[in-house]
């Protein structure tokens, strides 16, 4: 059995990594608890709840500093909603070794793909598509880095939510938010800015995380005695994990992505392969 003390305080290592990555505490939280001998499935369960935790605690946060975008994210959610409950429902059946396989293979490539990316300054896309205008998902953030008020305009909507569906899927699957995933698509495919993908990301992963957990919920897997320690410590990681988000630079917030991507990506290999 863990002990709350020691759970208590990786859990609040895991809300911080949440609150800054834009993505839930699964991957502190799953190797942690599956070293103390956790079946993996309730480890995912239990971190499918931290998700909801992370995110309540930053997305509120973010909303206030006015830097998250609600109309991406509500957009967004329709998708991620489906896929997280598909997603639950195949982990609960099947063996997910082979995905883990091939989740660390895609957070590797997005991994390189970001890499090579890494000097290249955000811009705001030359042209928005017209079902993305037709959304009004644009929008500005005071960005206290720069000093200035940010506007950016969101594209390739359509493109966004049926990659979003992907995404949840993954989510509901390994109990993990893929918020990794959702920055990448917020970044690379709708051309949001950084500090605007991993917040709204935050936002998103939470009504994901809602509907994955749902399944495990009345599967059995959540256990409480571990479920309420992982709350009362992802709280406060994720509340520290905001106040330092929002006086970094774009660039931070974008390397520091890239180290947890890394490492979230070697980690599911690593599980894969040793089955």
């Amino acid at each position: 059995m863990i002990g709350f003390p020691i759970l208590f305080a990786v859990s609040i290592a895991a809300g911080f990594v949440g609150a800054m990555a834009g993505m839930g505490g699964g991957v502190v939280l799953i190797p942690f608890l599956t070293f103390f001998g956790l079946p993996i499935k309730s480890a995912i369960a239990v971190s499918m709840v931290s998700v909801i935790a992370t995110s309540s605690g930053a997305a509120s946060a973010y909303v206030r500093d006015h830097i998250t975008n609600l109309k991406v994210g509500m957009f967004l959610e329709m998708f991620t909603i489906v896929g997280a409950f598909v997603g639950a429902r195949v982990t609960v059946a099947a063996n997910p070794r082979w995905l883990y396989l091939a989740f660390g293979a895609v957070l590797l490539i997005s991994w390189a793909v970001l890499l090579l990316r890494r000097d290249h300054d955000w811009s705001a896309p030359a042209q928005q598509d017209g079902f993305s205008r037709w959304l009004e998902l644009e929008g500005s953030y005071p960005d206290q880095a720069l000093n200035r008020m940010v506007n950016y305009r969101a594209t390739r909507a359509a493109a966004g939510g049926a990659l979003m569906w992907g995404a949840g899927f993954i989510a509901g699957l390994l109990g993990i938010g893929a918020g990794a995933l959702k920055v990448l698509i917020h970044d690379l495919v709708m051309g949001l800015p950084p500090k605007v993908s991993t917040t709204t990301s935050n936002l998103i992963i939470g009504v994901t995380a809602l509907s994955g957990a749902s399944v495990y919920l009345v599967d059995g897997f959540v256990k409480p005695d571990l479920a309420a320690p992982v709350i009362l410590g992802i709280l406060p990681g994720a509340w520290l994990g905001t106040r330092l988000l929002v006086r970094l630079r774009n660039e931070a917030v974008r390397r520091f992505f890239l180290v947890v991507l890394a490492l979230l990506g070697i980690e599911m290999l690593v599980r894969g392969i040793r089955g």
